[in-house]
């Protein structure tokens, strides 16, 4: 059988930072997934992953592949594989998991699993460190970084199939993330402005209950001046300098704008930015963190 997909992802990070969940976010939009692929096998692979002219019995959207440290023995090669598969056409985007060692102690104290680099003389913290350097090849080589220290299951899902819906072809896809503030702020931002100076349908008590994706909502901070404003100028701040990225071959910037709760103003802002940027042809995505967790 030949699959047929045009995006191949590759997902590393570190044991414990949320790679299995990755996977099975891209496997249930479509992709087909394999865990821990011996990097030594990317080619052979790639093999049944033709390009988008090509025909096939299935179509898929898209392949994604693991490799972490349990793929210790392969990974001084995928510099010259990643290479090769370039010179076939194929070009494999990278999305990095990391999370600060604490973090990733603590969860598998809680799950009793084995690190994959600890041994009897080895104890777990140094297990970590040490597959942090391991893995550098591949956090070097990344087209984005999550962190997921203090990432929900559900936050990671949506970064992974953001992720996945954007391209590098046509130029930096540019995510723009509203958030609450006293939810704590995206770890995963490159930029980060915040709107609470802002008037606040939150006060208005026809509003409270409603979002920054409802007409009325919209219609309130439409006609406050200091939200034309803001948008505006976030908008020509963000226009002038995201060529700056391109030059830098940046293939993923991410914009947050947050307010106190996650659920108007930031919203509406993050929409309205997303919209003027379609309308220059520019790869945009919005995501609203806060309003997701409530789906």
């Amino acid at each position: 059988m030949k699959l047929r997909a045009t995006d191949l992802i590759i997902i590393s990070g570190l044991s414990g930072s949320g790679k299995s969940l990755a996977l099975q976010s891209l496997e249930d939009i479509g992709y087909y997934c394999i865990d821990n692929l011996p990097a030594v096998l990317l080619p052979e692979f790639n093999r049944y992953l033709p390009d988008h002219t090509s025909g096939g019995e299935e179509e898929i959207a898209g392949a994604a592949i693991s490799i972490d440290s349990r793929n210790n023995q392969f990974l001084s090669e995928l510099d010259q594989i990643l290479e090769e598969l370039e010179q076939h056409g194929r070009s494999c985007r990278i999305l990095f998991l990391d999370a600060e060692e604490q973090k990733l102690v603590r969860r598998y104290s809680e799950t009793r699993r084995k690190h994959p680099l600890t041994s009897g003389s080895t104890p777990l913290i140094d297990g970590i460190r040490r597959e942090r350097e391991v893995l550098q090849p591949l956090h070097a080589r990344a087209e984005k970084i999550i962190d997921t220290t203090e990432t929900t299951p559900h936050e990671l899902r949506g970064l992974v199939r953001d992720f996945a819906g954007g391209s590098s072809i046509s130029g930096p896809l540019l995510l723009l993330e509203s958030f609450g503030f006293k939810y704590g702020s995206p770890r995963e931002a490159d930029f980060i402005f915040d709107v609470r100076c802002l008037p606040n349908p939150h006060w208005e008590d026809d509003l409270r209950a409603l979002t920054g994706l409802e007409a009325p909502v919209a219609e309130f901070l439409e006609r406050q001046p200091m939200v034309v404003e803001m948008t505006e100028e976030l908008f020509s701040f963000l226009l002038k300098w995201l060529p700056g990225f391109a030059s830098e071959n940046r293939s993923y910037i991410t914009v947050a704008i947050g307010c106190t709760g996650g659920q108007h103003r930031s919203v509406y802002i993050c929409e309205q930015l997303v919209k003027r940027f379609r309308d220059r042809e520019i790869n945009a995505q919005v995501r609203h963190r806060q309003l997701a967790k409530n789906d």
